[in-house]
């Protein structure tokens, strides 16, 4: 069973640390188990429509100092196609994507800045106010 660490931000600007193995982007729901959770303790129950973003991190703590890069280097190739997507809270998360689609409830975009703490992130369209294919 994988398990991935995220970063759960919720559309009422809540966050929630854990550890996901049920996570899918056709489901309406998953489960997350809470950072610092004792053996036993149930997980929590996530509705995908309370969520701004789920995002796949490689550290917990990250480096708050760090401002992922927004812009794609002159001639490197990618896969997927290029996005920059603008929540309605400000945020801007700029990378690529394999499946955006305007009339599905979320899609994934793997940040253009490979040093960010973000391995990818499943965006909630809802949460979104602007989405550009670049």
């Amino acid at each position: 069973m994988i398990q991935n660490k995220i970063v759960i931000r919720y559309a009422d600007k809540r966050i929630q640390k854990g550890i996901t193995t049920d996570f899918s982007p056709g489901k309406e729901n998953f489960h997350v188990t809470p950072v610092g959770s004792r053996p036993g303790d149930k997980p929590l129950d996530v509705r995908i429509n309370e969520l701004k973003a789920v995002f796949f991190v490689k550290d917990f703590g990250g480096n708050p100092d760090y401002e992922d890069r927004k812009d794609f280097e002159e001639g490197k190739a990618v896969i997927g196609r290029k996005i920059r997507v603008l929540f309605k809270d400000g945020e801007v998360i700029v990378g690529t994507t394999m499946g955006y689609q305007p009339d599905r409830p979320g899609f994934f975009v793997i940040p253009v800045d490979a040093r960010s703490n973000i391995e990818r992130c499943f965006v909630v369209t809802r949460a979104t106010s602007d989405v550009k294919l670049m």
